[in-house]
């Protein structure tokens, strides 16, 4: 019997966990029901469960056999401050806040996976399974880290899913090496001089300062970052003066940069820091940068992502495995485990048609009919992984 032939029983289970945590959606670091509902449930099945890291992390360990080997699988918890504007029964109860990156699905997936090694037992040694919180832009994996995540529980590989709309249930997207972009955030705030709309000459203008800086900043992709490279730098709000009749004496500019690779997210930072500071100069005023990078890029281990799409050709088949799905340009925090440990980050069919409305929206939900070939992904990965001899 295959392996999701054996977990098809936990499908019903699955579902209803996914849709009580669609239910009852929580931002990051505020993920204290769902990381309960998840240590209970591992706890149910036998696993050791250690709460709290990372500030709302769980984390939940299956030792089996004598082997020291030890892998680590990895779910976010955390929900998107979206209204959700659909009617089904499990849509969110809280107003505001809602599911519309799938983490729902992801947790409940990894929950699967849990149960089923611990009833089937069939591997020799250490399996941690991670629930993370705060991906969504608030660090919860650097928080992990910080919190000795892989001191405390160390892992050989580390593993991790998410879903992708529009890519038919029953197949899978593996990619070796860069695969997700990392991502900055940016604020650039203009001092000028204020004055009279009236009077102009008395004014520096900090509006159009802003104006100039927003339209230069298109210039460093197209002439400071190497064609064969990947980068975005995208001003998504400008903010100057309250009044028709006043010139502002400040503006600021903010938006987001991506890049899959550090070295160009470095030289995107200091064009853009000398290109703020030279044209502000330029009118006379003054600009400061202030640049957050919050994700790394996600570079899968080669050799891990070779494993990972074995693993899945065994589920599905080999051709339902694309081995070069195009770069994402969104990103994504496992690249901070990524950057401690070698694994893999894959991608899982969400379903076409009305499982295919993109992620971050209102009208997103997961598609349940994912839940057993993911579950199936982390288990067939452990027992082959940390196969018996």
């Amino acid at each position: 019997m295959s392996t999701i032939e054996l977990i098809a029983p936990l499908h019903e289970q699955m579902t209803a966990w996914r849709r009580d945590i669609h239910a009852h959606p929580e931002l990051g670091f505020e993920e204290s029901r769902t990381a309960e509902l998840v240590a209970r449930q591992l706890e149910a099945e036998g696993i050791d469960v250690v709460r709290g890291v990372g500030r709302t992390g769980v984390v939940g360990t299956l030792r089996v056999g004598s082997s020291t080997r030890s892998v680590g699988l990895r779910a976010d918890m955390d929900a998107l401050p979206i209204t959700e504007a659909n009617a089904f029964a499990h849509r969110s109860q809280h107003a505001g806040v809602m599911h519309a990156c799938g983490h729902d699905g992801h947790t409940a997936m990894l929950l699967g996976a849990a149960s089923h090694l611990a009833r089937t037992r069939r591997f020799d040694g250490v399996v941690h399974f991670i629930f993370q919180p705060a991906e969504e832009g608030l660090g919860g994996a650097k928080a992990m880290i910080d919190d000795g995540l892989f001191e405390r529980f160390p892992c050989d590989a580390i593993f991790g899913m998410h879903n992708r709309p529009s890519l038919a249930v029953g197949r899978f997207a593996v990619r070796g090496g860069p695969m997700m972009a990392g991502g900055a955030f940016f604020d650039i705030r203009v001092t000028g001089r204020g004055a009279h709309g009236a009077r102009p000459e008395a004014s520096v203008d900090a509006a159009l300062v802003a104006a100039q800086i927003a339209v230069s900043l298109q210039s460093i992709v197209a002439r400071n970052v190497a064609p064969v490279q990947t980068a975005v730098v995208s001003v998504t709000r400008i903010h100057a003066g309250e009044a028709y009749n006043v010139i502002p004496q400040t503006a600021t500019l903010g938006g987001t940069v991506r890049a899959f690779s550090k070295e160009v997210m470095a030289l995107i930072e200091v064009s853009m820091r000398r290109i703020a500071e030279s044209t502000a100069a330029a009118f006379g005023a003054s600009a400061e940068l202030d640049f957050r990078a919050l994700f790394a890029p996600t570079v899968n281990d080669t050799a891990e992502a070779d494993f990972a799409a074995r693993i899945c050709g065994e589920l599905v088949g080999a051709d339902k495995v694309d081995r070069q799905p195009p770069l994402i340009m969104a990103s994504e925090d496992f690249s901070f485990m990524l950057e401690q440990v070698p694994g893999c980050y894959i991608n899982i069919g969400n379903g076409e048609g009305e499982g295919g409305c993109e992620v971050h929206n209102p009208g997103y939900d997961f598609n349940d009919a994912a839940l057993p070939l993911g579950a199936a992904f982390y288990a067939r990965l452990v027992e082959t992984r940390l196969a018996t001899s």
